[in-house]
């Protein structure tokens, strides 16, 4: 029997690209997607993939849906999203949305005992241990998407699988962005457009200002944590401006591995969701000798102090992850719209941390009580650089 696959985030770049492995398989079966606003690709999607039920995050989207589509039924807001998964009899949901809205579908989700595929970072970021129990306790697998956390995955199931645990450290590796190099008074002048001009990957808006600052690596470093249960001081960032070598791990004999290929998202994608087996992805093979060198370099986290300020949030955990996720979403909104400068994301993020105080997290009504409050503290400070 095919394996029933929900894309949530399906108009987005690793959902059409899912899309596109799905079509190629006799193994997966989908029943269900979804959008934040882009009903148009949304409707597409579910006709060309023969898909009866759909859920849209706005309500004004989702009634233009309803209106122009009548093959299927079209769910609306978070509460849509959330039926969609628990009522869609789904084996495997892919968790593609982008920001902290993709935490409550994970939970339902893993409440529901349904495998996760999880490329919304933040779902960990912000929800950490609660997440990862109840993963633990309904027996459902986190599978990341990521490419750095499938690389890590991939390389620590060998080790891990003998039931001891050799594995000493974490390496992520990080591109750089597009401002490599570069130092705080040459960002300060950052354009909007120059910011979106990732140098390895095609990406969205937020995903992509995240990776000019840094933040993705900051927000990667917290979501390895949860993931792989490795202490925070046993994980490491390099700089590896080819993005060929996408994660490594050193072992407890002095070994290290690494996981090698091209820059490309089918391949991460294509292991989340027909693990624990493999199947062809059409790509280019690695040669090494055309890619003629690798090089690697430490991190600036003066310069690029969104970084710092992650791993700051990560050591004092509690409600820290949450309230920096929440200011970062806020920050690079203003930015994209032209209200903040490149350079001032990092300031609002510090200002949250600072105006927020960390807190014990004794449920998920409390992570969106620190969401709201981090939010509000990140437009006030927007508001004051804006009038300053």
């Amino acid at each position: 029997m095919p394996r029933r696959l929900l894309i949530l985030g399906s108009t987005g770049s690793i959902g059409t690209q899912a899309l596109d492995i799905v079509a190629r398989s006799s193994e997966l079966e989908l029943v269900g997607l979804s959008a934040q606003t882009s009903w148009e690709t949304l409707v597409e999607q579910a006709r060309a993939h023969g898909v009866r039920r759909i859920a849209l995050d706005s309500p004004d989207a989702g009634a233009r849906a309803a209106e122009a589509w009548t093959d299927g039924e079209v769910l609306t807001g978070p509460e849509g999203l959330v039926r969609l998964v628990v009522e869609s009899d789904a084996d495997l949901v892919l968790n593609a949305l982008v920001g902290s809205a993709g935490l409550g579908p994970t939970v339902a989700a893993l409440g529901e005992g349904i495998d996760l595929a999880l490329a919304n970072k933040e779902s960990l970021v912000v929800g950490g241990e609660l997440v990862t129990q109840l993963a633990e306790a309904t027996g459902a697998a986190i599978i990341p998407v990521d490419s750095e956390h499938s690389a890590i995955h991939q390389l620590i199931e060998g080790e891990r699988g003998n039931g001891v645990d050799t594995v000493e450290r974490l390496i992520l590796t990080a591109s750089g962005g597009p401002f490599r190099g570069r130092g705080v008074e040459d960002l300060a002048q950052v354009t909007v457009e120059q910011a979106l001009d990732h140098p390895t990957w095609a990406m969205g808006g937020k995903i992509t200002i995240d990776s000019a600052t840094l933040m993705n690596k900051g927000l990667e470093v917290i979501e390895a944590h949860h993931l792989f249960g490795t202490p925070y001081d046993r994980i490491d960032v390099v700089v590896h401006p080819q993005s060929i070598v996408h994660s490594l791990i050193q072992l407890c004999d002095g070994a290290t591995l690494a996981h090698l290929g091209y820059p490309d998202m089918r391949v991460p994608i294509a292991y989340a969701l027909h693990h624990p087996e493999r199947v062809e992805v059409p790509i280019k093979p690695l040669d090494l000798a055309a890619v003629g060198a690798l090089t690697f370099e430490p991190v600036d986290e003066e310069t690029f102090a969104c970084l710092r300020l992650a791993r700051q949030a990560a050591k004092a955990g509690g409600t820290a992850p949450c309230v920096l996720n929440a200011a970062n979403e806020v920050a690079v909104h203003a930015f994209l719209a032209g209200r903040l400068r490149f350079t001032d994301i990092a300031d609002v993020i510090d200002h949250a941390l600072e105006t927020v105080p960390a807190g014990r997290v004794h449920a998920f009504e409390t992570l969106y009580a620190a969401d709201r409050a981090a939010r509000d503290a990140a437009r006030a400070r927007i508001e004051e650089r804006a009038t300053a």
